[in-house]
């Protein structure tokens, strides 16, 4: 084992999971490894192939210990999952969020789930509620559920797995679940509705040592001396930390990857729009943070084909001419704009650039809809891919008037779950700029919110 310390970071997407080694001191990424996370159909209903993602964390974190070396680790993962525990392994499979249930199910869960006043969480598609997730799979599956003896979210899932220790976090908990309540600090009445108070695992602070790697996983890996895990955190929570570290409020932090999460420091809770997918997410120091979302990393991939190109200066003016653009909803159900459907209302694009400019336009046009919507103020910083995306930096510059910082190394997850371990904090901003577009996108800008006033 190095004898400089070094943090493994566990990193669980909806996407893509990865396993980082984060430089304590500096709070820089040494080393990394990603495999795409997949979904198995067979069973009772679509999950997560979570035996597959334990494997390529075991062989990773093997492979880390021998080099670069490292000796805590912590956890992140997205916040639509829950783990239903049995004796000594999942009672059920973790189920994909975006699987859908019959309408029967829908309607009986949202004549139970709480009013929005109570939980700031909206009603979403699927089982982005993890409480429809898991109403679904006791209402469903009554023997099944009947083996669970607890039930953990996803981030802790991973840390009971290395730890055998089950734990609950606030940050995982309070991210549109429905489950808990962020004004009182406490589980929403959903819980006892479904009556699982009793089922649910304890809570502890994302910061804290839960306890060392078990023996079995030590062994594995091949390591000597312990090492403690610590609990964990919400993957967009992950990004926000380190500015709360260093920022005064009001700031806005949009943390990009499938989903484009927008958290407004210092913004205003009483004007959250139940029905334009914001919410108020919890940090992870139990506080309520106004928070809107959009599944635009998705978006940006099926419009574009997930060309890594950028769209050159002529592209981009001839985009503006000519009025290229794209109204919402590329994925409907969620969003701002969550039942509207896509369309290109001046034709769509002639070439890929050009189509990767106007997709462009239209993420940083969405992502400003969601920071008017939270009441966002000060300064923006941008982590996670559209933070290397000139165009959309621009774009977002000239519609907030406001300073946009790019941070366009890897995503902000790895380094806010490493803070939990004491990892300095280091961010990086780009060394350029983000000046605003020309005058012709506060044109195409108009027209686009017009199109949409008037459909």
């Amino acid at each position: 084992m190095n004898k400089g310390r070094r943090i493994a970071v566990i990193d669980v997407g909806k996407t893509n999971a990865k396993v980082v080694v984060v430089d304590a001191a500096n709070g820089v990424e040494v080393a990394s490894r990603s495999t795409p996370n997949s979904i198995v159909r067979d069973g009772p209903y679509p999950h997560y192939n979570v035996d597959r993602l334990w494997t390529f964390m075991l062989d990773a974190l093997g492979e880390f210990a021998v080099t670069p070396g490292f000796d805590a680790i912590s956890v992140t993962a997205h916040g639509a999952a829950a783990a239903l525990l049995g004796e000594d392994d999942l009672a059920m499979p973790v189920i994909d969020y975006e699987f859908t249930y019959p309408d029967a199910v829908q309607e009986a869960y949202a004549a139970l789930r709480p009013d929005f006043a109570e939980t700031r969480s909206p009603l979403l598609s699927g089982g982005l509620n993890v409480g429809a997730q898991i109403h679904y799979q006791k209402t469903r599956f009554p023997s099944l559920f009947a083996s669970v003896r607890s039930i953990v979210t996803y981030a802790q899932y991973w840390v009971w797995r290395l730890t055998g220790i089950a734990v609950n976090e606030v940050t995982s908990l309070g991210c549109h679940t429905d489950l808990w309540n962020p004004q009182q600090g406490d589980y929403s009445g959903l819980v006892d509705a479904l009556e699982l108070r009793a089922l649910m695992a304890p809570i502890r602070p994302a910061f804290d040592r839960i306890g060392d790697l078990s023996k079995p996983v030590a062994e594995a890996l091949g390591v000597k001396t312990a090492i403690p895990v610590h609990c964990g955190i919400h993957d967009s929570n992950a990004s926000l930390l380190p500015h709360l570290l260093t920022r005064q409020s009001p700031f806005s932090v949009i943390s990009t990857g499938t989903w484009v999460v927008s958290f407004a420091v210092g913004g205003r809770l009483a004007q959250l729009d139940k029905d334009r997918d914001t919410l108020a997410n919890v940090d992870a120091y139990g506080k309520a943070v106004p928070s809107a979302r959009f599944m635009g990393g998705r978006e940006f991939d099926i419009l574009t084909g997930s060309e890594a190109i950028q769209a050159d200066a002529a592209t981009l003016d001839k985009v503006l001419r000519s009025g290229l653009m794209i109204l919402p909803s590329v994925i409907k159900g969620s969003g701002p704009y969550p039942q509207r459907e896509a369309i290109w209302p001046n034709g769509e694009p002639k070439s890929a650039t050009e189509r990767i400019a106007a997709a462009s336009l239209y993420a940083a046009l969405m992502t400003n809809t969601c920071l008017e919507l939270i009441g966002a103020s000060g300064p923006t910083i941008l982590e996670g891919p559209f933070a290397r995306n000139r165009i959309f930096l621009s774009a977002l510059r000239s519609l907030t008037g406001r300073e946009v910082i790019a941070l366009p190394g890897s995503t902000g997850t790895s380094l806010g779950a490493a803070l939990l371990a004491g990892a300095a904090c280091s961010l990086k901003p780009s060394a350029d700029v983000v000046l605003p577009l020309q005058a012709e996108f506060d044109l195409y800008a108009q027209t686009w919110r017009e199109m949409l006033e008037n459909k």
